[in-house]
């Protein structure tokens, strides 16, 4: 018997027994990138025919035209010599109470907290969030009279930016790649109506810059103080009924802005003449305006978030020409329409993967109608569960 014992084939028997090739580890991601790329696009094409995306963002671009609204009729009053952003804003708080804080002292306690039960309890988180909305309103109307209308398109969208990071620190909000391309498409759509701007000499005849430097900072301060405030409405709607956060910005708005009025404005609107129709048709259009972009905005807030909504207003700037093409003669652009479908895109791949968050976790769970809701505090103290 032979000592040696031969195993496997010869190399004659080779071709009987063919080597398996590994596939190349690139072919392989390139083939993973693909798959992933054709599963987003497939989604994206789903999500339009989605009924939620669909009110969604119908409520975004409402939101956005009654944002254009407020900027085409405040510049119809600096037209006319009119520069009183916190006169304009009072009104609209005023309106709110009117409305929403009666609406909350008429409340029966098996449909949420009483008014006097809100205030004690709540009443000076309320009013925080009502100084920081009071004073972003003013800080971004007031830097017209001192920059140009591109820079405050461009430098007030760091609110979304600071949308972002307040939600991922206080709301636990968790973004994915795909949700952080979605920003970047919008903003590139932004960057278009910029562009189409400049080239069409839209702010040749802009009556702002005269202290650009100024100008600019009030918009960023002003950008920065609705992120906060958003993010704060967001928390709020989400755990609480929306005419809760309506009815108490309105009390604590109606005073702050009244107080700021007294002080700063008082002179100025006393110089006005208030019966010619140039100036209190576009001031009740402005305040009709804001009051429907706050009535929209927490319906809007509570169905998607507070980033989905600041993306879906980019396109005011585009409802903004629409208009100003009829009462400014603005030259129209081809742009204009790509920088729109730019933002249109950017948010359907933003919302073509949900956002996890504490508050979408908290309002899966959230107490019937009519049942005894948590305080501020204590809701985001001890409701919030734990990131998954």
């Amino acid at each position: 018997m032979s000592t040696y014992e031969h195993i496997g084939p010869d190399s004659d028997d080779e071709e009987a027994f063919p080597t398996v090739q590994r596939p190349d580890p690139e072919s392989e991601r390139l083939l993973a990138f693909k798959s992933k790329t054709q599963g987003v696009v497939a989604r994206i094409k789903l999500l339009f025919c989605s009924r939620e995306f669909l009110k969604a963002l119908l409520l975004g671009q409402m939101v956005s035209l009654f944002l254009c609204g407020t900027a085409v009729f405040s510049g119809l009053l600096q037209k006319e010599g009119v520069h009183t952003p916190t006169a304009q804003s009072f009104l609209n708080y005023v309106l709110l109470c009117v409305v929403f804080t009666v609406m909350l002292a008429c409340r029966r306690d098996t449909e949420g907290r009483h008014l006097g039960i809100m205030l004690r309890q709540d009443g000076w988180k309320y009013a925080i969030l009502a100084l920081i909305d009071v004073e972003a309103n003013y800080l971004v109307v007031k830097a017209y009279s001192y920059t140009t209308i591109t820079s405050v398109q461009v430098l007030d969208c760091f609110s979304i930016v600071v949308v972002m990071v307040l939600s991922r620190w206080l709301l636990k909000t968790r973004y994915g790649w795909l949700h952080l391309v979605g920003v970047g498409v919008s903003l590139g759509g932004l960057a278009g109506l910029v562009v189409a701007d400049v080239t069409s000499g839209r702010n040749d005849d802009d009556t702002g810059g005269s202290n650009r430097a100024l100008g600019d900072f009030l918009v960023i301060g002003g950008a920065a103080l609705y992120g906060v405030s958003n993010v704060g409405q967001e928390f709020v709607v989400k755990h609480f009924p929306r005419v809760d956060f309506l009815g108490m910005i309105g009390l604590f708005g109606s005073f702050i802005s009244g107080v700021q009025f007294i002080l700063l404005e008082r002179d100025e609107v006393a110089k006005l003449d208030l019966s010619s129709s140039k100036i209190w048709v576009p001031w009740l259009g402005y305040v009709a305006c804001l009051f429907l972009i706050y009535v929209t905005m927490t319906l809007a807030i509570q169905q998607t978030s507070a980033t989905t909504v600041n993306i879906s207003i980019l396109t005011a700037d585009f409802y903004a020409l629409l208009f100003g093409l009829f009462l400014f003669h603005y030259q129209f652009q081809v742009l204009y329409i790509v920088a729109f479908f730019l933002v249109m895109l950017g948010i359907a791949i933003y919302s073509a993967r949900p956002v996890e968050s504490a508050c979408q976790e908290i309002q899966t769970s959230s107490p019937p109608h009519g049942a005894q809701h948590p305080q501020i505090v204590s809701a985001s103290q001890d409701s919030s569960p734990e990131p998954r």
